[in-house]
């Protein structure tokens, strides 16, 4: 199933009330960041799991994610105030501060292998044994519709040329093709050690990639989603690659200069400015979209 605007229109409407409205900070001359990293749980992966699990049904064994974090996350959260239990498979090397964050939402955690692919799997036949409701991280429609609310958004509230996005396995990508005027220019960014949309796109079809690297608990999706990939293929996205060295300067760069706190990630799509992996023409309306939060700030200090 492909998402388009209507599908993202009704997920505004479904979701409205649920959600915080995320401002946007002028960040230099035709540049803006949207600080969708103040999303509740800390991400725009709450806009899509709220929609997601109101579109049902959710039966009395409640909810199931995978996660390398931030859907576990919008996950927890979005149950919890729905009235749901959550069970959230993450592996083993996610971020302890995700880990200790799931908790604290109510979540019963259950951490299998060293990838998100392997604590996918275990939680597909854990969903089909228990009958709940499993909630894919980016690769379904509800989701990525609630994703695209964040396109209508933003498009309210600027007049913009071109958007660039944090890439993993496509769900906020494809939210935003969605959510957006066929006039603007959609840039996917993705490390090079995590990139299943920029092989997708070179291969004509979703690919198998290796997976690693600062950004993987986040980035990590070890083949881009379906509906994220046609969306991108039919909106001919333009897709680069920054090295980890570049996000972690970008990370660090976002909190000298501006005091933003974001995960590594998230960071990945202002190193694509930083480095010239996308250069902007003179005159061009840029937003970063600064899409997660949930990270340790310890090693931020200068």
């Amino acid at each position: 199933m492909v998402v388009d605007l209507a599908g993202v229109r009704a997920a505004a409407k479904r979701i409205d009330g649920r959600i915080r409205r995320t401002p946007v900070l002028a960040a230099g001359p035709d540049l803006w960041f949207k600080l969708e990293f103040t999303q509740h749980a800390g991400s725009f992966k709450t806009r899509g799991m709220i929609n997601r699990i109101l579109s049902g049904p959710v039966s009395g064994a409640g909810v199931i994610a995978a996660s390398g974090g931030n859907a576990g996350l919008a996950a927890a959260y979005a149950a919890r105030e729905l009235g749901h239990s959550a069970e959230v498979f993450v592996p083993v090397t996610a971020p302890a501060v995700k880990v200790a964050k799931l908790g604290k939402l109510g979540a019963r955690v259950v951490q299998e292998g060293r990838e998100y692919a392997e604590a996918y799997a275990a939680a597909v036949v854990r969903a089909s044994e228990t009958g709940a409701l499993f909630c894919h991280a980016y690769d379904d429609p509800e989701m990525i519709a609630g994703n695209g609310t964040l396109g209508l958004e933003l498009q309210s509230e600027l007049s913009f040329d071109t958007v660039l996005v944090a890439v993993g396995g496509g769900g906020l990508l494809g939210g935003i093709i969605a959510g957006l005027s066929r006039d603007v220019r959609i840039v996917g960014v993705e490390p090079v050690g995590s990139c299943a949309l920029w092989a997708a796109l070179d291969a004509g079809e979703p690919v198998d990639v290796p997976v690693s690297g600062v950004a993987a608990d986040s980035l990590g999706a070890r083949r881009i989603g379906d509906i994220g990939f046609e969306l991108a293929r039919a909106a001919k996205v333009d897709s680069v690659l920054v090295e980890d060295g570049a996000i972690v300067e970008a990370r660090r760069r976002l909190w000298d200069e501006h005091r933003l706190v974001v995960e590594h990630g998230t960071a990945t799509a202002h190193a694509a400015l930083l480095t010239g992996a996308y250069r902007p023409e003179p005159g061009e309306r840029v937003v970063v979209l600064l899409c997660g939060a949930n990270t340790d700030p310890a090693d931020l200090a200068t």
